[in-house]
């Protein structure tokens, strides 16, 4: 539904994205990662054609986005990053008015407009002008207005932002049931966001693409992803660490808590079951063990500071 290939953007002597290329299938929701200034804002308006590139190619449902703007445009639901809205108006005003210049009429019109009401849990500040919404709201209706028209594309700019957590939970779920049958773009800097919604996850860094992949494969780049977790109870931190020292395939042991038994962290990815003989031949109790699938927010640091400090560093 979405092909991005070699997206080239510049401000003037400024790079904001450099050759980036990807694809999003219907029926994904793909989570689009960087640091401030990365370039993901700037990657999406140019998805969206709200600004051209500056080479490369995009394509919605098949329509270049250039060459036939209206036909791509068309098939795409926008939420900016600013969720602009017009002040003087109530939000079912601003939400017909969307509905119209979407092309919809009459009893279609209010059909879709309802519908997004519903949807976007609006009933209680569909008469409010839309100036005297709280973020959270103002950022709904915002939503509401890019769903009008039940587009197979959606391009979401930080969805949940400005929400609380119950408004952030019912956005998620939203998002992930429009996602088994949209294609969906989502940038965001919440990590457990992406982890929440996301079946794809896209990371870039000063303008490059820098990782593709499953929440799962970018967690298990994570340097702690395959070490064990194992909590021994009622034996001394300097026995449990000695003893564990010594098991085979063990690299190295920290202590990550002492208040109930003794939690360590097993580097090398030791076998679960030999760590669980070594703790019960000891005639020790075995309180947890758990493999450790990873961090995002770990991994996210390490591909998108370490050039950075290498940079500095030199």
């Amino acid at each position: 539904m979405i092909t991005a290939e070699n997206v080239t953007k510049w401000f003037g002597p400024l790079l904001a994205v450099d050759d980036v290329s990807f694809q999003v299938e219907r029926g994904e929701v793909l989570g689009f990662l960087g640091p401030n200034g990365a370039g993901k804002s700037t990657t999406m308006r140019v998805i969206t054609g709200f600004i051209p590139a500056s080479g490369g190619t995009v394509k919605v449902g098949g329509f270049d986005i250039d060459d036939d703007p209206l036909e791509a445009k068309a098939l795409i639901g926008y939420l900016p990053e600013n969720a602009p809205a017009y002040p003087e108006m109530t939000v079912e005003g601003f939400l017909k008015f969307a509905a119209e210049l979407r092309g919809l009429r009459g009893v279609a019109r209010a059909e879709a407009v309802e519908r997004a009401i519903r949807t976007c849990f609006l009933e209680r500040v569909r008469h409010q002008m839309v100036d005297t919404l709280s973020k959270g709201y103002l950022h709904r209706t915002c939503f509401a207005q890019a769903i009008l028209h039940d587009p197979p594309v959606l391009i979401l700019d930080e969805p949940t932002d400005g929400l609380d957590p119950n408004q952030k939970y019912e956005m998620r779920e939203l998002i992930k049931e429009m996602g088994k049958e949209k294609a969906i773009i989502v940038s965001t800097h919440i990590l457990e966001e992406v982890e929440a919604i996301c079946t794809r996850v896209i990371i870039v860094d000063r303008g490059k693409l820098v990782f593709n992949g499953t929440p799962g494969e970018l967690k298990s780049k994570s340097r702690t992803a395959g070490n064990l977790r194992v909590r021994v109870l009622g034996v001394p931190t300097q026995d449990v660490v000695a003893r564990l020292r010594q098991a085979d395939g063990v690299k190295g042991v920290d202590v990550l808590d002492e208040t109930a038994g003794v939690l360590c962290r097993l580097a090398g990815k030791p076998d679960p079951s030999l760590i669980a003989q070594v703790v019960v031949g000891a005639g020790w109790k075995l309180g947890e063990l758990a493999v450790e699938t990873g961090r995002l927010d770990d991994v996210f640091r390490e591909i998108t500071i370490s050039d950075t400090v290498a940079e500095v560093a030199q």
